[in-house]
């Protein structure tokens, strides 16, 4: 029997490889989904079925693209909204074998409405679950998130108790298989660990230690979520179904003129941050490889074109693929080499960046035409901020930006500096000239008044 974590870096999705027999089965695959059929072949399986555990938001689902590839059957939950196109509708109770093992349906909606969860049986060893794949239901440290239905806050959270409720009914021994793990955007709490079972997170998972349903319903609306614009575009796709992935995940290389004469909608400089603030070309937005995931859908329309500049060749393949799972396929190329473009006599322009000293006296001096802007989320703000800062989520400034006057000073200001970073640039390709960052951010303030 074969049983196998694949995990997407920078989304943090997890997908799963299940075989017995000569059958196997993947739950939740990507859209680069090559992987799976290499796996399936190197253990002499073939991929019958492909079990969806819901609609997907924050990535392309590779469903019907390993439907076409290997024949197998697609199953997916009862959608009101629209029938997934692609896919037969399972409902509770339902039970599909691959080799010795069985997978039964449960119904568990909450996070979306289409959502199910699969217990899995090994038919040698009937009497419970060995596991259970949960989707967005349940996390390893946390639960769904469910503010997706926003006129319905109150019933989906109590549709996700229930929910929850049937996998707990499962009974302790079994393990459990999300569909992310820390760092998604699909959870605030998860985590680090990737594995748990069901007696494990009944002991310690804290939204599980909530036993009264209205409870729960109350603490679940109270959560603050972000939603970027290109879940939008996910949801779409994955009810109509999206293309294959391009077969080469790597940019074609531009020479400095190809890149200037290529007219992309997008700059962006996929270095390191410190990278980016050292020198970078005018226009260029800030957008590292490790945050792609996360903020790309913020600033990045469906169908805008796009250049990228590395550091090296490595940068411009994982920042492809990474864009590539979320939809952006229109990559012109990419770029490396600032260096060699100062070099050949381009300008390069610098962010520069201030400590918490200097932050200190421009808060003390109240200077005119100037504003230290905190782009953290709502719960980090709220958690801890600095006097007479005001605030912009940094995904926000994609139209936020259009607010503020460009003749004004603004520092950036995050965690650390990164995000900070992020927002800095984007204002920068946006026109804005008068910007720096706070290195360090609320961490080094925080650091400096404990003293």
């Amino acid at each position: 029997m074969l049983l196998e974590k694949i995990k997407t870096p920078g989304l943090s999705h997890l997908s799963y490889l299940v075989g017995s027999g000569d059958q196997a089965a993947v739950i939740d695959p990507r859209r680069d989904c090559e992987t799976y059929i290499e796996k399936a072949r190197a253990a002499g399986l073939k991929i019958t079925h492909i079990f969806e555990t819901h609609r997907n938001e924050d990535l392309v689902s590779g469903a019907p693209i390993l439907a076409e590839m290997t024949g197998a059957k697609v199953v997916h939950g009862p959608n009101p909204e629209k029938p997934i196109v692609y896919a037969q509708t399972a409902h509770e109770g339902d039970c599909f074998a691959i080799g010795q093992l069985e997978l039964q349906v449960l119904e568990t909606p909450g996070h979306t409405d289409d959502h199910l969860a699969y217990a899995l049986y090994d038919t040698a060893y009937p009497d419970k679950a060995v596991g259970v794949f949960t989707g967005d239901a349940l996390f390893v440290g946390d639960v769904g998130r469910t503010d997706f239905y926003p006129d319905r806050l109150k019933e989906v959270a109590g549709l996700l108790f229930d929910s929850l409720q049937k996998i707990l009914a499962l009974g302790d021994q079994a393990m459990i298989y999300p569909a992310h793990g820390a760092g998604s955007v699909c959870g605030s709490g998860m985590a680090k660990r990737e594995f748990s079972s069901v007696g494990h997170e009944r002991l310690n998972n804290p939204r599980l230690q909530i036993k009264s349903r209205d409870e729960f319903i109350e603490v679940k609306i109270s959560e603050n979520h972000y939603q970027p614009p290109y879940f939008k575009l996910m949801e779409r796709l994955n009810m109509e179904g999206g293309e294959a992935a391009p077969r080469v995940m790597r940019p074609r290389n531009l020479s400095l003129d190809e890149l200037k004469d290529c007219n992309p909608d997008h700059v962006i400089d996929i270095r390191d941050p410190m990278a980016y603030a050292s020198g970078h070309l005018p226009g260029s937005m800030s957008l590292p490889v490790d945050m792609i995931s996360a903020f790309a859908g913020w600033f990045i329309a469906e169908g805008e074109r796009l250049a990228l500049i590395a550091s090296d060749e490595q940068e411009l393949s994982e920042a492809m693929e990474h864009l590539i799972r979320i939809a952006f396929d229109d990559i012109v190329g990419g770029y490396v080499g600032i260096v060699a473009a100062a070099k050949q006599g381009e300008h390069i322009t610098q962010m520069p960046m201030i400590e918490t000293t200097e932050v200190a006296l421009r808060l003390d001096a109240d200077k005119d035409n100037w504003t230290l802007l905190d782009v953290r989320d709502d719960d980090e703000r709220a958690n801890n901020s600095i006097e007479n800062s005001e605030h912009i989520y940094v995904g926000h400034l994609n139209e936020a930006w259009r607010k503020l006057d460009k003749e004004r000073h603004y520092t950036l200001m995050c965690a650390s500096g990164e995000r900070a970073t992020v927002a800095a640039g984007w204002l920068a390709s946006q026109g804005f000239e008068n910007l720096d960052i706070y290195l360090g951010g609320i961490s080094a303030w925080q650091q400096a008044h404990d003293k």
